[in-house]
């Protein structure tokens, strides 16, 4: 097996994973049965980076065919990510847990039901900015042109071009709660968008008061006698 690049779904870091921190198996069917023959392939990374070392686990299901060690793998059937159970990010705990809750969700949910994943996406977008933004409650659509003017443009940028997405922005205007029927595609740009207004706006503010503190300590601390 030659090296690869792969991040880390828990600590997101980029890092280079060799043969020596990859487990792969294959388990076949070869049973008679309805459908023909199946092959289930299990494989566990485990991050090299010393401070994290968790291992994540996914299993593929094939079409397959008898082969002279092992079943030839034909085409995939299906895929399930077991470990970490979603592409979700992690965040940090000071972000409102019922804004991770729903993106979580959101997120957990995407390739099963796009369409409930939307719905509690676009939730998750107008939890955060009313609780970040302190908007009067109304139309998401016009809570995000509240904030127009005090949000960055390119951040504005993403925001409205998700919110003019298909069937999302068509939906913008109705209820959050409404299920509204998307595909895969737009649900991950919605996911992507939260991601982004996550650390635009929490995880940045939270840095930027980190750094001003420490500035302020080391003064204090230096002007004491």
């Amino acid at each position: 097996m030659n090296d690869f690049n792969w991040t880390c779904p828990h600590c997101e870091r980029a890092v280079t994973i060799s043969e020596g921190r990859v487990t792969i198996r294959q388990h076949s069917l070869v049973i008679k049965n309805a459908i023909g023959r199946r092959t289930l392939r299990s494989e566990f990374i485990v991050c090299p980076n010393p401070d994290c070392q968790q291992f994540t686990l996914k299993t593929e299901l094939y079409k397959s065919a008898e082969g002279h060690y092992e079943d030839r793998l034909l085409a995939k059937v299906e895929e399930w990510r077991l470990v970490p159970n979603s592409k979700a990010k992690v965040f940090p705990t000071y972000i409102p847990q019922a804004i991770l809750a729903d993106y979580k969700e959101a997120s957990l949910i995407r390739d099963l039901s796009p369409k409930a994943s939307a719905t509690l996406a676009r939730r998750c977008l107008q939890g955060i900015i009313r609780d970040y933004w302190g908007v009067k409650p109304g139309r998401l659509v016009d809570e995000i042109d509240d904030i127009k003017p005090r949000v960055d443009p390119l951040t504005w940028d993403a925001i409205d071009a998700v919110r003019k997405l298909g069937n999302i922005g068509a939906h913008m205007e109705k209820d959050i709660n409404i299920i509204i029927d998307v595909d895969p595609e737009e649900a991950e740009l919605l996911i992507g968008l939260i991601e982004t207004v996550l650390r635009e706006w929490y995880v940045a503010r939270e840095e930027r008061r980190v750094r001003m503190g420490t500035i302020v300590a080391a003064a204090t601390a230096k002007k004491t006698p």
